[in-house]
């Protein structure tokens, strides 16, 4: 069955250089940014049946260092040019989501309407928090603002946990070191991320944004109970637990990157209910999931949904809910 990959990465020449200039040759205790290509990532297409790749920039992201907000804003303009002619080469196979140099808000909302207008991206990529300010802060609102002006799409990745101290020193969070973070924390970071966004009024203030949660939702299923419930009790009014429900329903997609089957799939579908396969797109994670791993993995899920869904529901699934996200 065809299929359209919304979660997948490159590492272009270009940012690879930024990204390594600047300490992060091994990001988030990984072992090493991971080879990429255009040739290499459509021979995997072309093994996997995948139409179209979305191409984006994962963490670290585009804004390396705090404070040097017109540096960051340039490598992030050029990191998008390069994902722009890497798409223009290879239009018949990828397209790509934006960075933009969250937290710099001028330079955020002017990265905007270049980035649809003449660079052709089809959405943005934007990381869980952004040195330590993460999406929901009110610092972060005009940005919005913009994006809903502009009826964006707006892909959240998970990042590792970030805090900014008062003098201006990033401190990464990195309880239990010795692991790398993608393999627990990035999932609690998002989480962190989506609450905020849910608790902040930022969703429900922005009609028109259209968001994406990678990885099935992470953990939010597990606990969307949990914080509507207990904002209640912090604020006093209704519980909001079935307000957060809804608008997960209506206006957040849903990845299937990662390790959603055999189990944290139940959890998603339990949250949205009847119809919440119309919620649900494709991805692979590739590279920072090597191809071996990408090819068991799409066979895991292949296995899972059709225990699951019928050929109509899989179809939506695989290509059919990302054609109608992204107007393909």
């Amino acid at each position: 069955m065809e299929r359209i990959d919304v979660h997948c990465h490159a590492v272009p020449p270009g940012y690879r250089k930024y990204a390594v200039d600047n300490g992060h040759e091994q990001p988030d205790g990984m072992p090493a940014l991971p080879a990429w290509s255009a040739e290499g990532h459509i021979a995997l297409m072309k093994k996997l049946n995948i139409r179209k790749s979305i191409l984006s920039i994962t963490s670290p992201g585009t804004h390396l260092t705090p404070g040097q907000d017109e540096f960051a804003a340039d490598m992030t303009h050029r990191t998008n040019e390069e994902l722009s002619e890497i798409c223009n080469k290879n239009a018949s196979h990828f397209g790509f989501f934006a960075s933009l140099p969250f937290p710099s808000v001028p330079e955020s909302i002017a990265e905007v309407d270049y980035a649809l207008d003449k660079l052709g991206a089809v959405g943005f990529a934007v990381l869980s928090n952004a040195n330590g300010i993460y999406l929901g802060d009110k610092a972060l609102d005009p940005i919005f603002e913009k994006l809903n002006a502009r009826k964006a799409v707006l892909f959240i990745h998970p990042t590792s946990c970030n805090m900014l101290a008062p003098g201006g020193q990033l401190h990464t969070i990195k309880t239990l070191g010795q692991y790398p973070r993608p393999m627990m924390e990035f999932m609690f970071d998002e989480t962190r991320a989506v609450a905020n966004l849910l608790l902040s009024g930022t969703v429900s203030n922005n009609t028109n944004i259209t968001f994406i949660m990678s990885h099935c939702g992470c953990t939010i299923p597990s606990i969307l109970d949990r914080i509507g419930s207990f904002s209640s009790i912090i604020n006093g009014g209704d519980n909001q637990s079935s307000g957060f429900r809804k608008l997960l329903r209506e206006r957040f997609y849903f990845d299937l990157a990662g390790f959603p089957f055999p189990d944290l799939i139940h959890g998603l579908l339990r949250t949205l209910g009847n119809g919440g396969e119309k919620r649900l797109v494709y991805g692979t994670d590739y590279p920072f999931t090597p191809e071996k791993v990408a090819v068991d993995l799409a066979d895991q899920m292949e296995e899972g949904c059709n225990e699951l869904f019928d050929a109509d529901q899989r179809r939506a699934v695989y290509s059919g809910n990302a054609e109608k996200l992204l107007g393909f």
